[in-house]
């Protein structure tokens, strides 16, 4: 049986949880989020708790067991504390702000590049030595795909180790051509 399919996943107050038959929603003091279920995965709710569990172990089963567990762990994390990412913007005149609902960035390019804010994420930029670009949500996927998303619209260059990287992320910087 999957190691991290058998915890249970510990209920804060004013989470609920729903399994139907598209899915399971989990509602909380931030939101709500859906998202639909693998089949012959179930849910087994106790004591300020949830566990799930499997109908047969098929390899599939095995497998998806861990995975929804993952899953809907994060969506109860997701509606009570949320998700953030937080990008750096590393370069001359490279900058970025938000207009309305959307992120407008100066990436070196001819022409700005205008991002607009996915449903249900929030993008703010602080004007710090790297600008800082922080995506938030509740749902842990979308706040990563965002990110993503951001990040590809300039990568970090290996020779001058200009452009959006994650907070944290090391870009090895080679050394350019020299002359014999």
């Amino acid at each position: 049986m999957s190691r991290i399919g058998r915890k249970p996943i510990p209920l804060p107050k004013g989470v609920t949880i729903d399994a139907t038959d598209d899915g399971v929603r989990v509602k909380g003091p931030k939101g709500e989020i859906r998202r639909p279920m693998a089949e012959g995965i179930s849910f087994k709710t106790g004591d300020g708790e949830i566990e799930i569990q499997r109908s047969d172990d098929s390899i599939q089963q095995r497998s998806s067991h861990g995975l929804m567990r993952a899953l809907v762990n994060n969506m109860v994390n997701g509606v009570v504390s949320g998700f953030e990412r937080r990008l750096e913007i590393h370069g001359v005149g490279y900058k970025a702000e938000t207009k309305g609902n959307s992120l407008v960035m100066s990436l070196g390019f001819s022409h700005p590049i205008t991002y607009p804010f996915p449903d249900g994420i929030k993008i703010a930029v602080e004007p710090t030595q790297p600008a800082q670009i922080v995506v938030t949500g509740i749902d842990n996927e979308k706040v990563g795909q965002t990110a993503s998303e951001i990040r590809g619209f300039r990568p970090p260059d290996h020779y001058k180790g200009k452009g959006v990287r994650h907070k944290g992320e090391y870009v090895p910087i080679k050394a350019g051509k020299t002359a014999q």
